[in-house]
């Protein structure tokens, strides 16, 4: 009997999809899911796909590879899609489909499925990353090959074959995708219009912003090579040290987002985000980034981080460019160590302070301000030569120290720092 292996989060639509794929194709179905910081217990979970047909049911506990290796790849290079999306969903669909890759290879699968339909950006990305890591492996679509395209009917469906699932009457079947990276949930335009505020209901992560603490709250993030480490001065693992500032923010109501998307279809969508974590840690690092690193890359960088953050929208975290673009930012990230004082308070984190060793930011240098005002009147009456000094005190006084200082040397051991 053929093998299939199909991302399953328990819920309706991929508990339907084991249905199809045994009854209907004759697959014996291995199912997938993975934990990337949901809040619920995955281990019933399996036991459910089991007691649905599945063969066998893996769980994957992922999220300390997320944060590392995505997570925080998309936060060194300041990704942020459009108005405030900071890819938590996009960045956990390239990891989950490369663990099934593996386990399609390893039980001698012929197939992968999912439980997206129509052409969202899900299945998109989905079936992207499967066509990079393994294109000898057909995509399954079950729900789009059985025509179950809306919850509705989908509903409809597993009460007329008696299938017991965590629907019930009148419940909403919007979907809430979870990660440490944040909340994405996208919002029915008949049930709410966008000319007025989402409902208080619909946030799950964070309190209001002003019904948090009436007294600012002071924390202190560290960064080594551009990666937080530190929080209040305790060394923490990823996953420990973004688990607690989501809390931190989560208090204080930071990271809420409400925004008109443009899918990769092009379709607008209004879609609901909670980042507390991510918002937080963006912020802290793009203080210290300002002080670090010379005014030419500072500004460069900013157009990459646009492109990087869509093609990791659009699915396409394996393509060769979104992996040359990473090879800029981890040679931008070599000087971005140090700590970063943050306010917290009524939604808002805002940096009060920032230290560096790498700092290029000094009383001596700040005269390069006055040195560039001048070449600036000097220019404008025909004069060049204030201008060719400007640019080069900016060589010989920025960049060349601080690659060479020995707090730079000390921050940064070389590639096999972290």
């Amino acid at each position: 009997m053929a093998k299939v292996v199909l991302a399953y989060t328990g819920g309706l639509a991929t508990s339907l999809c084991i249905h199809w794929l045994k009854l209907k194709k004759g697959l014996e179905v291995i199912t997938f899911t993975a934990n990337v910081g949901q809040r619920a217990n995955l281990e019933p979970i399996g036991e459910r796909a089991i007691e649905l047909g599945a063969a066998a049911a893996h769980i994957g506990d992922l999220r300390e590879r997320f944060v590392k290796e995505f997570a925080f790849a998309a936060l060194r290079a300041g990704a942020v899609y459009e108005s405030g999306y900071y890819l938590g969903t996009a960045l956990t669909r390239p990891l989950i489909t490369e663990e099934m890759v593996k386990i399609a290879r390893e039980d001698g699968a012929e197939f992968l499925a999912h439980g997206c339909s129509g052409r969202g950006n899900d299945r998109i990305r989905f079936e992207a990353a499967a066509a990079a890591l393994a294109p000898g492996l057909e995509v399954l679509a079950p729900l789009e090959e059985w025509g179950l395209t809306s919850r509705e009917e989908q509903a409809r469906h597993a009460r007329r074959y008696g299938m017991e699932l965590p629907v019930v009457e009148g419940e909403s079947f919007e979907r809430v995708d979870q990660c440490l990276w944040g909340i994405a949930r996208p919002v029915d335009a008949r049930r709410l219009d966008p000319w007025k505020p989402a409902p208080e209901d619909m946030f799950r992560m964070t309190v209001a912003p002003e019904h948090g603490p009436d007294e600012p709250e002071d924390i202190r993030i560290g960064f080594r090579r551009g990666t937080p480490t530190r929080l209040n001065g305790r060394n923490l693992k990823p996953v420990d040290l973004l688990e607690a500032v989501n809390a931190l923010g989560a208090k204080h109501g930071i990271g809420r987002r409400d925004v008109m998307e443009d899918r990769i279809s092009g379709i607008k969508t209004r879609e609901i985000y909670e980042a507390p974590g991510a918002a937080i840690l963006y912020e802290s690092h793009k203080a210290l980034e300002a002080l670090v690193l010379p005014k030419e890359l500072l500004h460069f960088k900013g157009s990459l981080s646009k492109k990087y953050a869509e093609l990791v929208y659009g699915g396409q975290w394996f393509h060769p460019l979104r992996r040359a673009l990473n090879g800029f930012f981890d040679e931008v990230r070599d000087a971005v160590t140090g700590d970063v004082k943050v306010r917290l308070f009524k939604g808002k984190a805002t940096p009060r302070g920032v230290r560096s060793p790498c700092s290029l930011y000094d009383v001596g240098r700040a005269r390069l301000a006055c040195a560039t005002a001048a070449a600036e009147v000097e220019a404008a009456a025909g004069d060049l030569t204030g201008v060719r000094d400007a640019a080069a005190y900016a060589l010989k006084h920025e960049v060349g120290p601080q690659k060479t200082q020995p707090a730079f040397r000390r921050a940064n051991p070389g590639p096999t720092g972290p």
